[in-house]
């Protein structure tokens, strides 16, 4: 109970004093000092509160205003890219997309599926995508984190194509100028032993047993040209780079049929592996047969000894076939292993040096690699990696070429399957 209360109920009792008076009105002042300091406390507190508020509210704006222009240069730049670019959620069904990819995919994209899209949009090419105006197009995407959502980048390649095409062509016409020299050389020697032995068939005292033993050599000599100049065109022209299926089964079985004589001749003792079942790949029959002829044959040539040689087929990770040879020949040294693809390189007196090279080209055109492991005196291992027929990209499944991994950030390829001598193992 404060004085001014009990200082009220004495005087409320009886007639107050003067002391009691004086003491009562002293409390009174008392309190009202207590509540003008309080309420003076409590102004100064809301004008602090105010301010902050007001500071917070100021700041806030700043940043939405900031987040606001922020989002106004993305999308400028997002429009200026020369680049298409769609936003998908989840479900692949796409929420934005920027002016180059409304201009190459049309309109109305917003709000539809991207696999829907990209079937009506592409035509398949291969390996490659290209859109129905002939444009071709490079995709990739990037998984946004958490919510499932990608951005997917449209990229024209077109006029890299058509500069690439013009290397490629320009490249190939160098190589063609230095494979006819090449050429000229490997004719012109055996056409100067034609020429040498010539003079002697005209000699009519010529003994019958001397006589046919040149006309065998001439033989041999005209053979190894004509070998020499399938081996060029076969080089040179570009059949093997039409596609088909190929039952590698079939192929193995026409490949024994083909070189069964010249097993037999040799002695040659040849384990095949075949796990491949009927697995099939894509690439042209005759050009793949071809290749795996002059592969064997190679192989039978290294051999000094009985050759042993053994073929393995099969079908490893990641839908790629593998095919593998390997001989006990002398091998291939250290110093010529670099160079026993390009053409006209040989270490046999008797080789044309192409046998490789047209083997590399045929592979190749199957969207494939081939590698060689050697030692001198410790044989040779051919290892040839091709995509399936299955595993080659198919709309609108796989209609990314390649996507961004989300733990390096790195390009990951899809459509094509990296083949190389290391991770095909």
């Amino acid at each position: 109970m404060t004085e001014l209360t009990r200082g009220i109920l004495i005087m409320g009792a009886s007639t107050p004093t003067a002391k009691q008076l004086e003491d009562a009105f002293q409390a009174f002042n008392q309190l009202s000092r207590e509540l003008s300091g309080s309420y003076s406390d409590l102004q100064n507190q809301v004008v602090k509160l105010t301010a902050e508020l007001n500071r917070a509210r100021d700041e806030k704006l700043t940043e939405l205003l900031e987040r606001e222009r922020l989002a106004e240069r993305l999308d400028k730049m997002l429009q200026a890219l020369p680049a298409g670019v769609l936003v998908l959620d989840a479900r692949e069904k796409i929420l934005d997309a920027n002016r180059q990819a409304r201009e190459m995919l049309g309109t109305g994209l917003i709000g539809g599926n991207w696999s829907e899209t990209s079937l009506s949009a592409f035509v398949h090419g291969g390996n490659e995508l290209r859109l129905k105006d002939g444009r071709w197009i490079s995709i990739s995407t990037n998984h946004l984190d958490n919510d499932g959502g990608k951005i997917v980048l449209l990229t024209d390649i077109s006029e890299t194509r058509r500069l690439q095409h013009l290397l490629n062509q320009h490249q190939r016409l160098t190589a063609l100028g230095e494979m006819s020299a090449r050429l000229a050389h490997q004719v012109r020697t055996p056409l100067s032993t034609l020429l040498l032995y010539l003079p002697q068939l005209e000699n009519e005292s010529l003994e019958q047993g001397k006589r046919k033993e040149l006309v065998s050599r001439m033989r041999d000599c005209l053979h190894h040209m004509e070998q020499t100049t399938l081996n060029m065109l076969a080089y040179a022209r570009r059949d093997h780079e039409r596609r088909e299926p190929i039952v590698l089964r079939e192929v193995i079985d026409s490949l024994l049929d083909t070189m069964a004589n010249e097993l037999e001749r040799r002695e040659a003792a040849l384990e095949i592996f075949q796990e491949a079942g009927d697995i099939s790949v894509m690439g042209n029959r005759d050009a793949f047969l071809g290749a795996l002829v002059n592969l064997l044959d190679n192989a039978l040539e290294a051999c000094e000894t009985q050759p042993k040689l053994k073929l393995k087929v099969w079908c490893s990770e990641g839908g790629i076939v593998a095919v593998d040879l390997l001989d006990n020949g002398v091998g291939i040294p250290e110093t010529a292993i670099g160079h026993v693809f390009e053409p006209f390189f040989t270490t046999r007196s008797s080789g044309t040096g192409l046998g490789l090279a047209v083997a590399k080209a045929v592979i190749h055109g199957m969207g494939g690699t081939i590698g060689l492991q050697s030692a001198p005196g410790e044989g040779t291992r051919v290892r040839i990696r091709i995509p399936t027929r299955e595993s080659q990209p198919a709309l609108p499944a796989q209609m990314l070429p390649r996507e961004i991994s989300p733990e390096s950030g790195k390009a990951i390829p899809v459509l094509e399957v990296p083949v190389t001598m290391e991770n095909m193992a």
